[in-house]
C-alpha cells in the first residue's frame, strides 16, 4: 500500500478526530463537521478545539492542540488561512496522521496565496494534507464524515459501491445530493481542493485498493502528474473497478503555439481524451454522465455484444430509446424465432413476434406478462442487454411494476435497465435502490448501455529500446538534420543533395535522373512552402532559374539567408500523411497521425496518443482516421502499405522515448504512404530539441 493510501485510511477509519476551530452552533461552517460526525453515527473519540467553550455536543473542548490527550488520527481544520498554518504545524508536532484544511485564500488567489500554500505544506512536515480549499472527506459505509458539506444534511443517503474523487468541494456535494435523490448509493467521497499534498491520483489509487469500492467517479480540472494518474487509473482497471472521469475545460483549450502542424492539431483536450482512452477510463461527456455512468457500472453487468432489446407498454417511449440506441451505434436486431414464439404465446398471438422494440400495450401491463417477457428477452442468444420502459400505468401500481422488473432481472446477469417515461422521480429512486439502474432520459439509456460493453484488456507497453547513437544536436534542426534523426528510427527520406550554387544544383538534378524538388535549407524557416521555399517538378534546365528566383524572394521578404538548398528526388504515388511528436508541459510527449500535406490543419483528420504507446495502439491510430478506406484501397484502388505506416508510428514513439526531455517537437509532413510492400517515405521533416 502506498504512503498516500495509508494516510487516506486515517481519513476513512480514524479512531480519533480533532476538530480545530469547532463551533457550538451547527448552523455555522465551524459547527457542521462535529454535528455531522454525530448525526451519521461516528463512534470514535472526538476532540473539539475551541479555547472559548467548555463543551460542544457533550464533548469536552480543548484550548489548544497541544492539550489533546493523544495524537488524533485525523483532524479537520476550520480556521482561516491566517491561522491554519500554525494549527497544521501543531498537529504535525502532535503526531496527527492527516489534516483536512478547508480554508481558501491559497494558490487559487495568486502569487501570495501560492506562497501561503507552500508554507502550509512545509508546516505539515511528514503529516499528510487534504486541501486546502477542500470540503473534506466522508465514508458513508462506516458513517465517518470529516466534512462541512451541506449535502450531509440529507436524512436518507443511500449506501453503495460508488466512490467519488473531486477537485471541487461544491461538485462533490452536488453529486452526493443528486445521487441521493435518485437512490444511487455511494461509498467514499473526498475533494482534493488545491492539492497542496494529496491529489486526485492518490484518491483514485486508494479507491482502487478499497474493498468497499466497486466504481470510481472523478471530477477533474487538471492533473498534476500524468505518470501518477496513469498508474492509479491502471491500478483501478487491474482491480476491475471502472473509472469514470469528467474533465472540465474542453471549450477553453486549444493548441498552444508551436512550430509544427502537429501543435495546431494536438489540442490540450484531445490529449486528455487520449490519456483516458489509454488507461481504460470512461470520459463522461456531460455532468449528468458523471452520475449516470457509475450508477450503471455499479450493477456489475456487462454487454457481451452490441444488441439491445426494448420492452415497452408505450410505443412512443420505445421508439425514443430505439432511436437513441441507433445514434450511438447499438443494434436493435429482430427477435430470433424461439424468443418470438415465447412472446407470441404470452401475448396471445398466432404468429411469432419479430419486431424490436417489443410492444405489450394491447396485452396490458400485467406483472406475469412483464416478468415473463423480460426473462425471454434476457435469455435470447441474440440479445446482450434489455431496456424496460416504465410507462404512466406504473404510477398507479409502482410496487407491481418494480417487482416484475426485479424478478426478470434475477434470471440473468445481462444488463437490464429501466427507462422511466413519465415524470416519476420516486420510481427512479425506488428502482435504483432495488439494484435496477433507472433513468429518466432515453438518451441516457443508450449512453449507459454503450458504456458497459466489454472492454478489451490493456495491452503491454510497446518496446522502447533503441540501440542508436543519438546526434548531439540542439535547437531547431534543418531538414537534413531532422530527416537524418528520423532515419535512425526507421523513417527514411528521399535521396537528397545539398547545394549552394546553380551549377551544383544542375549537377544534382542530373545525378538524380528525373524530376526533382528544390527546397531552401534553413533552421530558421519551418514552413518552407509558405514563403515560396519549395519548387517541384524541376529538371537540370529549369532548376537554375528556380534557385535564383527563390533566393530573390527570400531577400525581398527580409528572411534570413539560407544555409543552402536541397535538391531531392521527387516522390509520387502515395497518400500524404502527417506524423508528429509534441511535448505538452503537463501531459508530456504525444504522438499524432493524420491526413498530411498542406491540408493537415484544414482537414483535421487525425488521431492522437500520449507516450508511452502500448502494443497495437499505432494500428488503432491508423484505423481511427477517416481516410482509412483510402489506405485500404477504396473502390478497387490498390491498398497502401499500412504495415509500414504502423512501423513508422512505432519508430517515432521509440525516438520520443530515446530523446526524452530533449525533444520538444518533431514532424514529418508529408509522409508518403506508398502501395502495399513499397513502404513509406518522409518528404519533409522538422524537429526542435532543447538547447
Amino acid at each position: 500500500m502506498t504512503e498516500a493510501a495509508t494516510a487516506l485510511e486515517a481519513l476513512w477509519a480514524p479512531e480519533s478526530v480533532a476538530v480545530v476551530g469547532a463551533s457550538a452552533d451547527p448552523a455555522k461552517t465551524g459547527g457542521r463537521p462535529m454535528n455531522y460526525l454525530l448525526k451519521h453515527g461516528y463512534s470514535g473519540r472526538i476532540y473539539p478545539i475551541n479555547p472559548r467553550a467548555e463543551t460542544i455536543e457533550g464533548h469536552r473542548c480543548y484550548a489548544s492542540i497541544a492539550e489533546l490527550p493523544e495524537a488524533p488520527d485525523a483532524a479537520i481544520v476550520l480556521l482561516g488561512a491566517d491561522r491554519a498554518e500554525a494549527a497544521v504545524r501543531d498537529l504535525a508536532a502532535k503526531g496527527c496522521k492527516v489534516a483536512i484544511v478547508l480554508a481558501s485564500g491559497y494558490s487559487e488567489s495568486g502569487a501570495d496565496g501560492l506562497a501561503r500554500q507552500q508554507a502550509l505544506r512545509d508546516a505539515a512536515g511528514n503529516m499528510r494534507l487534504l486541501g486546502p480549499n477542500t470540503i473534506g472527506a466522508m465514508d458513508l459505509t462506516r458513517g465517518i464524515v470529516l466534512s462541512a458539506s451541506g449535502a450531509l444534511e440529507l436524512k436518507d443517503v443511500p449506501r453503495g459501491g460508488i466512490s467519488v474523487a473531486s477537485q471541487s468541494g461544491g461538485i462533490l456535494g452536488a453529486i452526493l445530493s443528486r445521487g441521493a435523490a435518485r437512490g444511487v448509493g455511494f461509498c467514499k467521497l473526498a475533494s482534493t481542493g488545491n492539492e497542496a499534498d494529496l491529489d486526485i491520483a492518490d484518491l483514485i489509487d486508494a479507491y482502487a485498493r478499497d474493498p468497499d469500492t466497486t466504481v470510481i467517479a472523478a471530477y477533474i480540472e487538471g492533473i498534476r502528474s500524468v505518470g501518477k494518474f496513469r498508474a492509479a487509473a491502471l491500478q483501478a482497471r487491474d482491480a476491475g473497478k471502472p473509472l469514470v472521469v469528467y474533465k472540465v475545460g474542453r471549450s477553453s483549450a486549444g493548441a498552444r503555439a508551436a512550430v509544427s502542424h502537429t501543435g495546431a492539431l494536438a489540442g490540450e483536450d484531445r490529449a486528455y481524451d487520449a490519456l483516458f482512452r489509454q488507461v481504460g477510463a470512461l470520459r463522461a461527456q456531460s455532468f449528468n454522465d458523471l452520475l449516470d455512468l457509475p450508477a450503471m457500472l455499479a450493477s456489475g453487468r456487462k454487454m457481451q455484444g452490441n444488441n439491445v432489446a426494448i420492452l415497452t407498454s408505450t410505443g412512443g417511449a420505445g421508439s425514443l430509446v430505439a432511436d437513441s440506441c441507433g445514434m450511438l451505434g447499438l443494434n436493435l436486431p429482430d427477435l430470433e424465432p424461439s424468443t418470438g414464439s415465447i412472446l407470441a404465446d404470452l401475448l396471445g398471438q398466432s404468429e411469432p413476434m419479430t419486431s424490436n422494440p417489443v410492444d405489450v400495450t394491447l396485452a396490458g401491463v400485467e406483472p406475469a406478462i412483464m416478468t415473463a417477457a423480460t426473462k425471454a428477452l434476457l435469455a435470447s442468444d441474440n440479445v446482450d442487454g434489455v431496456v424496460v420502459v416504465v410507462g404512466s400505468s406504473a404510477l398507479a401500481r409502482p410496487d407491481v411494476t418494480v417487482g416484475a422488473i426485479l424478478e426478470g432481472a434475477a434470471s440473468s446477469d445481462k444488463p437490464l435497465i429501466a427507462y422511466v417515461s413519465p415524470h416519476a422521480p420516486h420510481l427512479v429512486d425506488l428502482l435504483n435502490r432495488k439494484g435496477v439502474p433507472a433513468f429518466a432520459a432515453p438518451e441516457t439509456c443508450a449512453t449507459v448501455l454503450g458504456a458497459v460493453r466489454e472492454a478489451p484488456p490493456v495491452a503491454d507497453l510497446l518496446t522502447t529500446e533503441a540501440a542508436v547513437a543519438l546526434p548531439n544536436l540542439r535547437g531547431s534542426l534543418n531538414e537534413v538534420e531532422a530527416l537524418g534523426l528520423f532515419d535512425l528510427f526507421g523513417v527514411s527520406g528521399p535521396e537528397t543533395r545539398i547545394v549552394t550554387t546553380v551549377t551544383d544544383a544542375q549537377d544534382a538534378a542530373r545525378a538524380l535522373n528525373g524530376p526533382v524538388a528544390l527546397k531552401v535549407l534553413s533552421r530558421q524557416i519551418a514552413h518552407k512552402s509558405d514563403i515560396g521555399g519549395v519548387r517541384l517538378g524541376l529538371d537540370p534546365d529549369s532548376i537554375g532559374a528556380a534557385m535564383d528566383e527563390m533566393a530573390k524572394g527570400l531577400a525581398s521578404s527580409d528572411l534570413p539567408e539560407p544555409e543552402g538548398y536541397l535538391v531531392q528526388e521527387m516522390i509520387g504515388g502515395g497518400i500524404e500523411m502527417i506524423l508528429g511528436l509534441r511535448r505538452d508541459p503537463q501531459l508530456g510527449l504525444m504522438i499524432l497521425l493524420g491526413a498530411g500535406g498542406v491540408q493537415a490543419e484544414l482537414l483535421g483528420d487525425s488521431s492522437l496518443r500520449l507516450l508511452p504507446l502500448r502494443q497495437g495502439e499505432a494500428r488503432e491510430m491508423v484505423a481511427e482516421l477517416r481516410i482509412m478506406p483510402l489506405l485500404q484501397g477504396y473502390r478497387g484502388a490498390p491498398p497502401h502499405d499500412i504495415d509500414a505506416l504502423v512501423a513508422a508510428i512505432e519508430g517515432f514513439a521509440r525516438m520520443g522515448h530515446a530523446l526524452a526531455d530533449r525533444l520538444l517537437e518533431a514532424e514529418v509532413n508529408p509522409l508518403f504512404v506508398r502501395k502495399k510492400t513499397e513502404g513509406v517515405i518522409a518528404a519533409d521533416g522538422l524537429a526542435v530539441l532543447t538547447d
